[in-house]
This record gives C-alpha cells, sequence and structure tokens, in this order.
C-alpha cells in the first residue's frame, strides 16, 4: 500500500521561544535548526523577521538546510497595501523560500483585537497571501483562534480559510490558539472543514496544550486529513506549551495506524537519535530533562517494582510499548525499596556483575539498600553508589585509598577593591599504599571566582592519591543538587553529585548527612572510587 506523505512543522525557534525564560542567542537557534534537518523534519520556523534583533539575524545567518526554512509574520494592516505594509515587508526581505503569516479566523477578535470589520478581514488575507505568491514564495496561513471560531461562527472561520486558499496558499494551518479544544471537537471540526472544500492535503495543524490534549488533537486532525503537523521540540510553547513533537515524531513511525498509512522525513536512523536531540535543547536551555517525558525521558523505560522487573527479563515487551534504542533511550531498572531480587540481579548485571539466583548476598544488598534508604538516600538516580554498596556487600570493592580526616573553613574577606568575598579552603589526608597524603585546596577558578566549599573539597580530595592520581585527570563534576529529606531540627540533607569523564562517561552518586559538606564529601568520594573501580579495575 502506497504511504501518504505527512509534512512535519517545526516551530521550536518561534513559537517554543514565546515560553517563559526561554530566549536563544542566534548561534542557539542555528544550532537547534542544525538538528531539526538532521532529524528529517519537513519545515523549520525561523522566527519573526523585523519582531526582534535575534530573529532578524538568524535569517542573516541561517544554515544550508534540506527542510524548507520559514520565515512568520501577520497578515498586511488595515489602510495600506501588501506592498506598502513595513511589518509585512521585513518579513519578505528575510528572503526565504517559505512565509507564514498569522491572521485572524473569529470574528469576535477581528471586531474586538483589530477593530476592523469582517470584510477589512477577508481582503487583508486575500491581499497577503496574493502578495507572498506574487514573489514566487510558498505561502502558509495560519488561521489564529479557528476552532474558537468555528464554534461561535463556523461560515466566517472558514471564509477567513477561503479565502488564502483561494488566493494561493499552499497550506491553510487551523490553529487551537488558546488550547481549549479537545480530540473529539478537533476530529470533527476538521472532517467538516474538508467537507467544506479546503482539501486535506493543503490543510494543517496547530495545537496547544492548555488541557494536555495539543498532542492527541493533533492526531485526531491527521485521522480526520490534515496532512500537515507543526509542533516543537519538548513541547516548547507559551502557556502550557505546543504539541510535542518529540511525542508526536515517533507516535507517527512506530504506532499504528500511523506507522503503516503515512510516511515523514524522519527516516528510522534519524529517529534514533531523537532522545539526544531533546536533550540538546535541554541543555542549551540549561534545563533539566524531565525524566517523564515519553519516549525519551529518563524514566520512559524505567521499570522500578520488583514484579515489573521480573518479566522484564522475560520479555521487555511485557511493560514497554516500543523498544528504547528505537528513540534512542535504554532501559532502566532502578533499585530502590521496593526491589526484588529480579531487579537486582538485572542491575548487577548491567555493572558487569555475575551473581547466581538464590545467592545469599543477594538479600544482603537489598536489606542494605532499604535500611539506606530509611535514612535517606535514593539510588534510582545514583547507580554509581548503588554499584559501590553491592560490590562491598559481595567482597568486590578494592580499597584503594582510606580518608583519615578532612577540614573545611569558609571565610569572608575583603579584596583589594574593597569589595567583601568569600573563600573555601580544603584539607584532605587520605592513606594511600601505607603512606599518608596531605592536600590542601582552595575554592578559587583560574578567574579568581568562589566555587564554595564543595569545589574545595573536591580538588583537594582529587590532587595527590598517589599511583591513582592520573586516573583522576580527565573526571569533572557536572552537576551538584542538594535536597532536604527531613524537616524541621532534625533536617537531613541528600546530595547527588554528577560526574563525567573524558571517555563520555556520566555517572550519579549519593551522600547523606545532618551536615550539608558531610554529604557532599560521600558524595565526593564515591563518584571517585567508581571512577578508580571502571579504570583500575576490580574484577566482577
Amino acid at each position: 500500500m502506497t504511504k501518504e506523505r505527512l509534512y512535519l512543522y517545526d516551530t521550536t525557534l518561534r513559537d517554543g521561544q514565546q515560553t517563559q525564560g526561554v530566549q536563544f542567542s542566534t548561534a542557539e537557534k542555528v544550532q537547534i535548526a542544525k538538528a531539526l534537518d538532521d532529524l528529517g523534519v519537513d519545515y523549520i520556523e525561523g522566527g519573526w523577521p523585523g519582531a526582534n534583533p535575534t530573529d532578524s539575524a538568524f535569517f542573516d545567518e541561517a544554515p544550508k538546510t534540506r527542510a524548507r526554512l520559514a520565515a512568520f509574520g501577520m497578515t498586511k494592516r488595515a489602510g495600506r497595501s501588501a506592498e506598502n505594509d513595513d511589518v509585512l515587508a521585513a518579513v519578505m526581505n528575510a528572503e526565504t523560500d517559505t512565509v507564514c503569516l498569522v491572521g485572524k479566523s473569529h470574528d469576535y477578535h477581528v471586531t474586538t483585537a483589530l477593530g476592523i470589520t469582517l470584510e477589512e478581514n477577508l481582503a487583508n488575507i486575500a491581499a497577503s497571501i496574493a502578495h507572498i505568491v506574487g514573489q514566487g514564495r510558498e505561502a502558509l496561513y495560519d488561521a489564529e483562534h479557528f476552532f474558537d471560531g468555528y464554534k461561535d461562527n463556523p461560515d466566517y472561520a472558514l471564509a477567513c480559510c477561503l479565502a488564502a486558499l483561494e488566493a494561493g496558499a499552499r497550506w491553510i494551518v487551523l490553529c487551537d490558539t488558546n488550547g481549549g479544544a479537545l480530540p473529539s471537537e478537533v476530529g470533527r471540526i476538521v472532517t467538516e472543514v474538508i467537507a467544506a472544500g479546503i482539501p486535506g492535503d493543503r490543510l494543517g495543524i496547530h495545537t496547544h496544550n492548555d488541557t494536555e490534549n495539543a498532542v492527541a488533537c493533533s492526531l485526531a486532525a491527521i485521522e480526520a486529513g490534515a496532512r500537515q503537523v507543526q509542533g516543537t521540540l519538548n513541547g516548547l510553547g507559551e502557556r502550557c506549551g505546543n504539541a510535542n513533537l518529540t511525542s508526536l515524531i515517533p507516535t507517527l513511525l512506530l504506532k499504528e495506524p500511523y506507522a503503516s498509512k503515512f510516511e515523514t522525513g524522519v527516516s528510522h536512523e534519524a529517529l534514533a537519535g531523537l532522545t539526544r536531540t531533546s536533550r540538546m535543547l535541554d541543555d542549551i536551555l540549561n534545563r533539566v530533562p524531565m525524566r517523564q517525558s515519553p519516549y525519551v525521558g529518563a524514566s520512559a523505560f524505567a521499570h522500578k517494582a520488583g514484579l515489573h522487573a521480573s518479566a522484564i527479563l522475560k520479555d521487555p515487551g511485557t511493560y514497554e510499548h516500543v523498544v528504547p534504542e528505537l528513540v534512542g533511550n535504554q532501559r532502566i531498572v532502578p533499585m530502590s525499596n521496593q526491589a526484588g531480587q529480579s531487579n537486582l540481579r538485572k542491575r548487577l548485571a548491567e555493572a558487569g556483575l555475575t551473581v547466581e539466583k538464590g545467592d545469599p548476598a543477594l538479600g544482603l544488598i537489598l536489606e542494605r539498600i532499604k535500611q539506606r534508604e530509611d535514612q535517606g538516600y535514593s539510588y534510582d538516580t545514583a547507580q554509581a553508589s548503588f554499584e559501590l554498596l553491592a560490590r562491598e556487600a559481595l567482597g568486590r570493592l578494592p580499597e584503594f585509598f582510606e580518608v583519615k580526616r578532612y577540614k573545611v573553613t569558609v571565610e569572608r574577606r575583603k579584596n583589594k577593591y574593597n569589595n567583601m568575598i568569600s573563600l573555601s579552603e580544603a584539607v584532605v589526608v587520605v592513606k594511600v599504599d601505607g603512606q599518608k597524603l596531605l592536600s590542601v585546596s582552595e575554592s578559587l577558578d583560574e578567574d579568581g571566582s568562589d566555587r564554595g566549599p564543595v569545589n574545595a573539597l573536591s580538588k583537594a580530595l582529587a590532587k595527590d592519591l598517589g599511583q591513582y592520581s592520573w586516573v583522576l585527570e580527565d573526571m569533572r563534576l557536572v552537576d551538584f543538587k542538594v535536597r532536604i529529606t527531613q524537616g524541621g531540627t532534625e533536617a537531613v540533607t541528600r546530595v547527588i553529585i554528577d560526574s563525567e569523564d573524558g571517555k563520555g562517561r556520566r555517572w550519579s552518586t549519593v551522600g547523606v548527612s545532618p551536615n550539608i559538606v558531610d554529604a557532599s564529601f560521600e558524595a565526593l568520594l564515591d563518584a571517585i572510587r567508581w571512577k578508580l573501580v571502571r579504570d583500575c579495575g576490580a574484577g566482577a
């Protein structure tokens, strides 16, 4: 059966930038555009030329892409021609092959927000689209507030779309701008729009996530006949976000009936890079990736319950709807106080530790995990600390070094400019190969900025470990998270540290104590010990 072509239109760089707290630099927009092109989307909406300096600069520096680059703007204003509208001119001056214009399709917005007649709005839509087409560009009409407008006045909402279609628009995009439409409504209305004379292969869908239905509404529109779908990476967008292409794309490629019915520009090879692309965007935004994100989240294929893990060992399909590797993700069987021996043996195997079923050590490890989690530890997100705990219980953890004592001081003093600054100093004494070694380090970086007491401790601990010092040369701390697990005067602090090395490995360790410095030092010790186990060998 011949598959129908479904077109993917990404608006991360424009609509996604409306997210509160998000502001891309020009270089970041270029980086994201290249990633989107590698993924295989058909359209990349780069922004609104003339609306802000960054968007204008992006079109000056835009990379060459296989995807069609689109400039976004609005239909011409009343009282002037399309040729003499300076706002529309700025969009055209971006010189993209594709131009997308937003225009009102809800009569209420025309008369209230624009303050013009319904007939004037229709004329503005037609003249603007004709102007784009007349210059040899591909034109899209984003019918703003279409679904609300259709419910209030279907004849007028349709008239706006037909005006754009008759003026030569390649795509008529039905927008659920307020995000309040439900999938059943979207499916019914798209069906009626097609019946009214707008072909499905000229229709697009643009939904927002204000009822957590943006992906479902997009799928409903596709099922009803729309053949372009718009969205953003990781569901970025104003208020609650746009339809999440990170969820839509794998659904279209891996789920029936879409996989058999439709063809997109995304190959299965490119789909395997989806998780990496999603996390790249979070890295650019300096945001922690949402663990529960479908398909690409760190917990999307995590199996915590013992019953689930037991079945997963026999057949992953028992509790997974797709194979995680198809989207570049991986299966995780975390350790927790809900874990059973099935979880434990699987996680031990992943760490290279072979333990036979029924080995008494399994019960010992589980008991230690449960006791320590009662004290505030968490091994769901600290897999390296779990491995060390297990190795110790199994008698497979070498004692590379012993910490004899450590001390941290924090000082506030004035610098030469008479400004108050902080300075931390750490002293660590370790015993390696029977020899005591003392290291001192301060918290100032090469620029003279204070990095805090934990940084000073980390530098001092790694400074001199005798024969093992070379192993730590490529290791660095990349994230530091603190959480109070109990309130009041008996508060307990949990510290999670993420470390990385030159081989690209990343691992997490945990420390718990009423004292944040002690908790941090414990996590630091685990991070170094795990690195030594990996690079110096410990046996399985």
